[in-house]
């Protein structure tokens, strides 16, 4: 009976051909769909304002494109999530520098937009596996709703709708996005 190869964070980092979105769970490769249209523009815009904050103030770095963060669980020391957005404390980079590769540990804030071929069960998997990993905050964002779910790593969740607002809460102090503008 043969047995799986179980892959590394540096196997996944060496296959970077095509335009194939890629995480490592359980060390195996999952390909992601690639995105819709109001998905970008919608990573986009929460990317944008949480640049422009950390531009404003400092404190870290915001990166979006599905850029690789190695969770180091303790069931899977080398899952590899991609969040649509993220920020990162410098405290959290070496040297206070992003990396040239996949970066170690969570980030401070990940963010996911829901598409919808998304699936329900693999999406709360990617934020239990954020918060697990180190995350201090998660924002699960839907678009068909027009819908934020706030997730934190005390278990605590909070529905933000269309007319409310998403806050940097202490991870971004100070930051404020209406919803309604992120889905105008």
């Amino acid at each position: 009976m043969a047995t799986k190869t179980r892959l590394t964070a540096e196997d996944l980092w060496r296959r970077q051909e095509g335009d194939v979105r890629r995480e490592l769970v359980d060390g195996a490769i999952v390909e992601m769909t690639p995105v819709g249209g109001v998905h970008g523009r919608i990573t986009l815009r929460i990317g944008r304002r949480l640049a422009e904050h950390v531009e404003r103030h400092g404190g870290g770095d915001v990166v979006v494109g599905d850029v690789g963060f190695v969770l180091n669980l303790p069931n899977d020391p080398e899952r590899v999530r991609a969040p649509d957005v993220a920020f990162v404390s410098a405290g959290r980079l070496p040297g206070g520098r992003l990396p040239q590769g996949f970066i170690q540990g969570a980030p401070d804030l990940a963010v996911e937009v829901l598409s919808p071929s998304d699936d329900p069960v693999n999406v709360q998997k990617k934020v239990r596996d954020y918060l697990e990993g180190g995350a201090r905050l998660v924002w699960l964002v839907a678009p068909g709703a027009k819908t934020a779910t706030v997730y934190r790593p005390d278990g605590s969740a909070r529905l933000v709708r269309e007319d409310e607002r998403l806050e940097g809460e202490e991870v971004l102090a100070g930051l404020v996005i209406p919803l309604a503008d992120v889905f105008e």
